[in-house]
């Protein structure tokens, strides 16, 4: 994915659209509606619209807003952004509701089917929730106010697909937009300091590089990898990366993940497998991790327990602020010094107005609030990676993770090296393959398996959507 920013030489600006204009092909081709660029959404619930909206004119108004933006960066930014709203439209008063991921994506649909759900949420892309969520009439069709805020303008083609759903509700990355996402975010490795100086280590310039320094670290006395995976997401964010890795190249996954490819039965899967399996059992991930949290996990890596965390961008803020300058953060390094990068990413949790709002004009104003470009740069002061940085990604001081993740983003959308998360693929893999990955990790699923129940999983998923198209 592409992402263009202020400063950008104009060869990086050529290649930038190149990939956006790649990805936004494969994109097409995973479905078979047209109108990735909003032309042919059709008319949806915000039909009506077709000025800027003036909440200062709507009467006094509760916006009931749900985001899982709990950590410590994310959560200062939405608070600031917020009462800024608030404090511009007095009679607005914003009713917030933060929950973790997990407790939103258990919570979100039985709130969505009730007779008065929030206004405003963040939802999943993919057929779990935003799929299904449109499919079911649950939110509200952006298209209209994406053209009075300039939305289809702002941000690339490429993300905004992501956040669309076809008017069949059969596919995703087409059609109609159901919501906006605020951040980017990727899969990265984070390292400390301290602890590899002292195994005399150096942080890894290519894979090879930190794939080689695992045993050291053992030897050393170190935990290699710190890793928790009692919430059982981490981990597939975790293979995501060694798939990753394993390809040939980003498309091979993407393809698949976006409904065009051959599905998981291929040696990169295998390999992730195996090399998981691995590292739980030579110890280079704490031992019982699937009984340690997400977070725990963060803390004790913070604390000195582990030389590397591969996480995603949205713990840099709450690392940065307990490590201090002992943090250091880079992409996946390539798999020879100087080749493309590739990770697991693309945009955080979209968030979206829901059809039963009584307020969108409203909830459409605060959408634009928190993904403009002075919210870019409220994000950018705490540590947290806006979707399309813009020129807020000059307030980076030089040489600090801040930097060196807005520098990753870049180079990661020149070299067309962001590969969808796995769990859009299907409307149920994400409970199947990170309950299968806990069963990996813990040694009771082998390599092989695993392979065999995720390629029957993409097979059933797809064969079941081409007969319900066929039955139309």
């Amino acid at each position: 994915m592409s992402f263009p920013r202020s400063g950008a030489s104009p060869r990086r600006r050529a290649r930038a659209s190149a990939v956006a204009l790649a990805l936004g092909m494969a994109l097409l081709g995973a479905a078979c509606v047209p109108g990735t660029d909003g032309s042919g959404a059709g008319s949806g619930g915000a039909g009506d619209a077709t000025a800027v909206p003036d909440p200062s004119k709507e009467g006094k108004v509760t916006l009931t807003v749900w985001d899982q933006e709990v950590r410590g960066g994310q959560n200062a930014e939405i608070e600031k952004l917020n009462k800024e709203f608030q404090d511009k439209y007095p009679n607005v008063r914003i009713k917030r509701v933060a929950r973790s991921f997990t407790d939103l994506k258990t919570t979100l649909k039985l709130a969505l089917s009730g007779n008065n759900p929030p206004d405003v949420v963040q939802a999943n892309q993919g057929y779990a929730d935003m799929v299904a969520f449109a499919k079911a009439g649950m939110l509200t069709p952006l298209d209209n106010y994406a053209g009075i805020y300039g939305w289809n303008s702002r941000y690339p083609n490429t993300l905004l697909d992501l956040n669309r759903v076809s008017v069949d509700g059969m596919n995703f990355g087409t059609g109609r937009l159901y919501g906006l996402s605020q951040t980017g975010e990727y899969i990265g490795l984070y390292y400390n300091k301290d602890v590899l100086e002292k195994a005399g280590v150096e942080p890894p310039r290519t894979w090879a590089e930190f794939t080689a320094a695992l045993p050291k670290l053992k030897q050393e006395g170190e935990l290699p990898v710190q890793f928790g995976n009692l919430d059982k997401y981490p981990a597939i964010h975790t293979f995501g990366v060694l798939q990753d890795q394993a390809a040939d190249g980003p498309g091979q996954i993407r393809n698949t993940v976006l409904g065009k490819g051959d599905g998981f039965d291929n040696e990169p899967t295998r390999q992730a497998a195996r090399t998981l399996a691995d590292w739980a059992e030579n110890g280079y991930l704490p031992k019982g991790a699937n009984g340690t949290g997400y977070d725990d996990a963060a803390k004790k890596f913070a604390g000195g327990d582990g030389a590397f965390l591969l996480t995603g961008t949205w713990q840099l803020a709450d690392l940065k602020k307990q490590m201090g300058g002992k943090l250091g953060f880079m992409p996946p390094p390539p798999g020879k010094a100087g080749e493309p990068l590739r990770t697991t990413g693309g945009q955080g949790l979209a968030w979206s107005v829901t059809s039963k709002s009584r307020h969108p004009d409203v909830a459409a104003a605060y959408l634009e609030h928190i993904t403009n470009a002075h919210a870019a740069e409220v994000m950018m002061d705490e540590g947290v990676l806006p979707a399309v940085p813009g020129k807020a990604a000059g307030r980076a001081p030089e040489g600090s993770p801040d930097r060196q993740m807005v520098e990753g983003w870049e180079q990661l959308n020149e070299d067309d090296g962001m590969v969808p998360y796995l769990d859009y693929t299907t409307p149920t893999i994400f409970d199947t393959l990170t309950a299968d990955l806990q069963g990996l990790l813990e040694g009771s699923l082998s390599p092989d398996k695993l392979v065999s129940k995720m390629q029957e999983e993409y097979e059933t998923f797809r064969e079941k959507q081409s007969g319900e198209k066929a039955d139309r």
